[in-house]
């Protein structure tokens, strides 16, 4: 976890690691493809529905349709959202955008996974449970480093 006060540049640094953006100064190496979940799940989710949603990202690896199913129906089942896959995205609430955003990212099954203030839109219910979400992910995987960037401190007590 990545944490400090707001402007102090936490989300520009992840967008580098991301390859987003280009660093002023110097290079930077990161082992890719990582994956990247922005702060506000409404930059990212673009399909109508979820599951066309979260395998949206899985265009670029050439993947079989027994694949790309596969990596979906884990991915939403990881983030607690796999009851949810033919809900049209615009009728999910913050929290939930943000699962989907989340399960777009494990469906990738990339080794980094590049987390930008997850939990800034949430309500408390909805921030504990992300939080968890990606915890229990990113253990259960085994093989994924996630970098979660965040200015609050209290989120080191649910990690």
């Amino acid at each position: 976890m990545l944490l400090g006060p707001n402007g102090c540049g936490k989300s520009t640094l992840l967008k580098v690691l991301a390859g987003l953006l280009e660093p002023t100064e110097g290079t930077v190496l990161v082992n890719r493809p990582c994956s990247f979940v922005f702060q506000n799940p409404d930059h990212q989710v673009v399909m109508p529905t979820v599951e066309a949603d979260v395998a949206f990202g899985l265009g670029k690896f050439n993947l079989s349709l027994d694949e790309v199913k596969a990596r979906v129906s884990k991915a939403l089942d990881a983030v607690g959202m796999l009851d949810y896959s033919q809900r049209p995205i615009q009728t999910l609430s913050g929290g939930q955008k943000q699962r989907v955003a989340i399960a777009g990212a494990l469906a990738e099954a990339c080794k980094v996974l590049l987390l930008d203030e997850l939990t800034t839109f949430l309500d408390e219910y909805d921030q504990i449970g992300v939080i968890k979400a990606v915890k229990n992910s990113v253990a259960g995987s085994g093989e994924v480093a996630a970098l979660w960037v965040t200015h609050r401190l209290e989120e080191l007590k649910i990690c």
